[in-house]
Order: structure tokens, then sequence, then C-alpha cells
């Protein structure tokens, strides 16, 4: 009897098609990976059997559905998360329909499941002073405050996503002038994002107290071992607690090591910055993302505002003349 391909074009997908062929960065491998963790436990248990003993015919649309329907619902993730999960799974169909012609119809379906449209939100940032009193939280007399303090400053001046810093090396550094950091984001993306002198002295200071290996991460924790995104996350919530007796605006805002870049762009864009500047020093792949920040902030509307040549007249709006605004409602 013939045995199931599923395990060997699993297999041949992680290791061949992804790693060898199109060089996925570890990341992507892992996010790939945990999805199909999540959607084979799925499946075996809408099924009712081991996941040993799924077979690849039993991976059909209707299960992709149904896991997605289960990821919003049961799991709370998020449309974003969703469609990550979606693109894992299509990815891994897209592989097999050029190597199983027989399952073409299968797969077709699959990749034919559509993403799912979620409502565009104004970034939720912070302002200056709130950030401000962020990083005046941790403890700089001691090593793991200096180093959170010098990370929060980090990721405020160069806008870079929680991982890109969490991998950053003493090498990708330039302290000599113009001081400035290479930073590797999503796809392998490679940036240079200048650095301010206040962070500049921050990032000395700490590797006078930890000096680390050219190549090695500069953020550890007190076992040497490089920090997690979770750890950072769970140092910031309990920073921003303390922020928020100083600061009590920030007891509205849910705050993440993503808050302090979308700070950065926001505020960039109050400072004057041209958005392509700004789009080259966050690595955004398309200017619409850049232009999403420059519609976020308010102070920036209200000095566009008014430079706006108004009407040179003493007479109110005609709106304000009329008696009833219904009135000058109709006129419309």
């Amino acid at each position: 009897m013939k045995s199931d391909p599923l395990p060997q074009l699993l297999r041949m997908f992680f290791t061949d098609w992804m790693v060898q062929q199109r060089n996925a960065s570890v990341n992507t491998v892992k996010s790939y990976r945990d999805t199909w963790r999540l959607f084979l436990r799925f499946v075996a248990t809408r099924c009712g059997k081991p996941v040993v003993g799924l077979t690849l015919n039993e991976l059909t649309a209707v299960e992709v559905i149904a896991f997605l329907h289960h990821l919003e619902v049961e799991r709370g993730d998020t449309i974003g998360t969703r469609n990550c999960r979606l693109a894992a799974l299509r990815s891994f169909f897209g592989f097999v329909a050029t190597r199983e012609p027989a399952l073409m119809s299968q797969c077709t379906e699959v990749l034919n499941v559509p993403t799912k449209k979620a409502p565009i939100r104004a970034p939720d940032y912070l302002e200056p002073e709130e950030v401000q009193a962020i990083l005046a939280q941790p403890d700089r007399s001691i090593l793991i405050g200096q180093r959170d303090h010098t990370l929060l400053s980090f990721l405020y001046n160069t806008g870079a996503r929680i991982q890109e810093a969490l991998d950053l090396c003493p090498q990708a550094i330039r302290f000599d002038a113009p001081a400035c950091v290479r930073l590797y984001g999503k796809g392998r993306k490679e940036r240079i994002s200048p650095l301010w002198p206040e962070t500049v002295a921050l990032l000395k200071s700490l590797l006078e107290r930890t000096p680390r290996p050219v190549d090695a991460p500069l953020f550890v924790n007190r076992y040497g071992k490089p920090l997690s995104a979770s750890g950072v996350r769970f140092k910031l919530a309990d920073y921003v607690r303390a922020a928020e007796k100083v600061t009590p605006s920030l007891a509205t805002k849910h705050v993440t090591p993503h808050s302090f870049r979308h700070a950065t762009a926001v505020h960039l864009v109050a400072a004057g910055v041209d958005v392509t500047v700004i789009r080259s020093w966050l690595g955004h792949v398309s200017l619409e993302t850049t232009n999403h920040y420059a519609q976020a902030n308010l102070e920036t509307k209200r000095r566009a505002l008014e430079r706006v040549e108004r009407p040179k007249t003493d007479r109110q709006p005609s709106w304000r003349r009329d008696q009833s605004v219904l009135d000058w409602l109709d006129t419309l």
C-alpha cells in the first residue's frame, strides 16, 4: 500500500522550498511552522484521529475555512493574524500543486480561499511626553534598568521593530559621525537609520558595562541570552503602569514595543520630515503605509489647516446667517 505523501511533502516544503529555494528568514519559517502545528491539530480533532493519521486528502478548503473561523472566534486572533495563517497554508498548497498534479483541484480550492479585509484604524501612537514618562521609569543605576532604558530609547530613535532591535549586534552600529545603525527588517531588507547623540552615548555606556562580541546580540538577559520579544513586552507593561501615575493619559492606551515605532513615525511627520524619508527610515515597502501616519497626527492637521488661505470677508458663513440650519441644508 502506497503511503500518504503528506509527511514527505511537508518536509520538502520546509527544508527544500522554504529554506533552500526561497531562503526564507528564520522568523518566517517559525511562523509557518506554528501555523501548521495549529492547523494539523485542529483538523485531527475534527476528524477524531491523531495527527499522524491525517492524510493530504483531508486537508481541504472546507477545513481551511473552518480553521480560519476557529482562529478568529475561539482563539480571538486578529484579522491580520488570520490572514498570515492563511498565507502559510496557501504557500504549501501552491508548492503541492507543482508536484502532485492529481491534487490540482484540491490545491486550487485552498488557494482561492480569500484573505479578509480588516478595518484600517489610525495608529494609537504615544505623545512625546508619554514617551519620556516611560523612558524615565527604568532604574538606570542597575544593569537591567540601564539595558531597558537603552533598548526603549533605541526603539524610539530608530522606529525599529522589536525583533530588529533584539537582533542588533555591535558590528551593525557606527559610533563615529555620522552615527547610524544597520537594521535588517522583514524579508531580509536592509536599511540604515541615523542615531541621535544621546542614543549613541547610551549604547556605548551599555557596551562598556557589558561587553559583547561584535557579532552577538547586544540586548541580553541576566544569563547572557538574547532577550525575547515577549520578555520585553512584559517589562514594558510594568514601566507603563508606573508611568501612568505621572502621565494618566497612558492608562487609555495599549502600549507595546511597536508603539514606539508608531510614535517615531508620527513625530517625524509632525516635525515636517518628508514622507519619502520617513518611509526609508522605517523600512516601509509602500508609501501608503507611511501616509497612514500623516493622517494620524491631529497637530499636523491643525497646522495645515491654518496655512490654508481663508476668504477675506467679514460676513458670517451662510449657514450661520440662516435662521435654521435646515434652511441652509435645503439650499445645497
